[in-house]
């Protein structure tokens, strides 16, 4: 019966029109844009400059879709997924990728799980018949289990435990939100990690890993027509499932300063501060004409006004100027599925207070807030930030992950060229009016790394396992 089904709903894929084509515009667009019956999407760039093909799947689930108690699972089913299926060796479908002289590997975030693999254009259909299997037939082993959780919390020792500004980075997360489940770190806690079993990395997949909330991107050298047919052809039987309803889970009001200090072995302090930004849900467009949509492009105006590395503010007249700072930055939040933080970091130069520099870089804020940017300077900055994002068009990498990232965010891939558009409309209002509105003391969260000497780090003795990324 299944094997019937699955050439009923083959043949279906072959004969129908597309279910969900878009309408493209722009140079970024892609050559096809799809949505399979079985709710498998299919976006295709086609680039002939090369014969490379780029070939990703992206699994809309990541660590926000986890719950309490068992954190880290979304990264752990990504690092299984390399550990075998029915007909695949743990360990062989790495093994036969390098033999195609490809590189591989995966990434786990917030919002998703993504897969990619880069090879000659000959060798495209093959590693796409090796991702559609593990895709609908992996195995998961006790034994693979029991090892790979090892190497999953060596990874968090390295990455998180080890390192300072890992241990900051956590700590602000979970001080940030209260309620939202970006709160939790990607890699998990490792109180969760210790209890994690195989069955919950098995119920995961079964969960998650379902054609309706995956996406296959293809980019390079490639014929879209001939790899819509190989995509038909290899998840014809990869039936569609019901998915779990995702809750909103809003952060309630923030009622004054948050504050706290990460003690860690380190050479120098630093602090990090955020303050809540706003966030925009699936129905809101990119627009000149929304409000919301206006202030994070101000955000992100801003972020590079305040860090760029030849024209920010902080950068030239706290590190080169003033020497107050070994190091400053700043980030705006982008597009998301959860709520974001607009941060500023410094590393203050010897002899000068944490107190002195974050007063210095919010004195900086506070100017823009005041009094505006001469129009001369936003153009400069405008531009800047509009040419990194056409630039990210010249890279089949970059606009794949680009369209990834924004699919599993549920928003358009129109979100793009729209997000140009709005940017050129930017003014200094728009950004004086942001500073002034989002950074209130009583709206931030701020994390101290204090310094514990570099001989209070842990030995680690050196792993036995890989880590794949």
């Amino acid at each position: 019966m299944r094997y019937i089904l699955a050439l009923v709903l083959l043949a279906t894929c072959l004969t129908a029109p597309p279910l969900s084509a878009q309408t493209q515009r722009g140079p970024g667009a892609p050559t096809l844009d799809e949505t399979l019956p079985n709710g498998l999407r299919l976006v295709v760039y086609e680039d002939h400059r090369a014969p490379t093909a780029l070939h990703m799947v992206w699994v809309k689930a990541g660590s926000m879709d986890e719950v309490n108690g068992k954190t880290g699972l979304a990264h752990v089913l990504e690092h299984m997924m390399f550990k075998g299926t029915k007909t695949l060796a743990p360990g062989e479908f790495s093994q036969r990728v390098a033999a195609l002289g490809g590189r591989e590997n995966a990434f786990t975030s917030r919002e998703y799980t993504a897969y990619f693999q880069q090879v000659h254009k000959e060798a495209l259909f093959e590693v796409m018949a090796l991702e559609a299997d593990r895709m609908q037939n992996l195995s998961i082993s006790q034994e693979e289990f029991a090892k790979e959780i090892q190497v999953v919390m060596e990874e968090r020792r390295l990455r998180t435990e080890d390192s300072p500004n890992g241990r900051a980075n956590e700590a602000l997360m979970a001080h940030a939100f209260m309620s939202s489940p970006v709160r939790y770190p990607v890699i998990g806690w490792m109180s969760d990690l210790e209890s994690l079993t195989a069955q919950d990395a098995r119920d995961w997949y079964a969960t998650w890993y379902a054609p309706n909330n995956a996406t296959v991107i293809v980019a390079g050298d490639v014929d879209a027509k001939a790899v819509r047919a190989e995509v038909v052809r290899l998840y014809a039987a990869w039936a569609k499932r019901e998915l779990p309803t995702r809750r909103p889970q809003s952060e309630p009001d923030q009622l004054g300063e948050r504050a706290l200090v990460v003690a860690a072995p380190a050479s120098n302090p630093f602090f990090i501060r955020a303050w809540r930004s706003p966030s925009l849900s699936a129905q809101e467009a990119v627009s000149t004409r929304n409000p919301k949509a206006r202030e994070m492009a101000a955000l992100a105006v801003l972020s590079s006004l305040l860090d760029s590395p030849d024209l920010g503010r902080l950068t030239i007249r706290l590190v080169q100027e003033k020497r107050l700072a070994l190091s400053v930055s700043a980030d705006a939040a982008d597009l998301s599925r959860g709520p974001g933080l607009f941060m500023i970091e410094g590393t203050p130069s010897e002899g000068v207070s944490l107190l002195e520099l974050e007063k210095n870089m919010v004195l900086e804020i506070q100017k823009i807030a005041q009094e505006g940017i001469p129009e001369s300077e936003l153009a400069i900055i405008r531009r800047q930030v509009r040419a990194s994002r056409i630039f990210q068009q010249d890279s089949l990498f970059s606009r794949a992950m680009e369209a990834g990232r924004l699919i599993t965010a549920d928003r358009p891939l129109s979100d793009s060229a729209d997000w140009i558009t709005l940017l050129d409309d930017i003014r200094s209002d728009d950004v004086q009016r942001v500073a002034a509105s989002i950074f209130r003391a009583d709206q931030s969260t701020r994390v101290e790394l204090r310094p514990l000497p570099l001989s209070d780090a842990p030995k680690r003795s050196a792993s036995s396992a890989a880590l794949r990324h």
